[in-house]
């Protein structure tokens, strides 16, 4: 059951993923349950932490507004081992390319 909440707000595809790749992202209140709404994408920490909130929190419409595909990709092998397993196995038993990009860079 918390594996299929995830699953239902997976896009059917990477390339539906068009977030923003550079400047200042503000988050909903809905997502930034932590407290932290805004991340500057030209720091690495707060990118990762960005990235890792949306994928925990974000619903299916906030996947394709705040996550960009080739940076999700980029970042995958070390994305995937600051959000939890079942968000992990999501994302990579539906886009194998998440899961390939992990063991290219083992």
């Amino acid at each position: 059951m918390y594996r299929e909440k995830f699953r239902r707000r997976l896009p059917e595809s990477l390339d539906e993923l068009h977030g923003p790749t550079h400047g200042v992202v503000e988050l909903p209140l809905h997502m930034a349950r932590s407290g932290m709404t805004s991340y500057n994408m030209s720091k690495p920490r707060q990118h990762m932490g960005l990235y890792r909130t949306v994928l925990h929190e974000g619903l299916r419409d906030d996947l394709p507004r705040y996550i960009n595909r080739d940076l999700l990709l980029q970042l995958w092998p070390v994305l995937r081992t600051l959000v939890g397993r079942t968000v992990r196995t999501v994302w990579e038993d539906a886009f194998p390319q998440l899961a390939s990009r992990t063991r290219a860079a083992a």
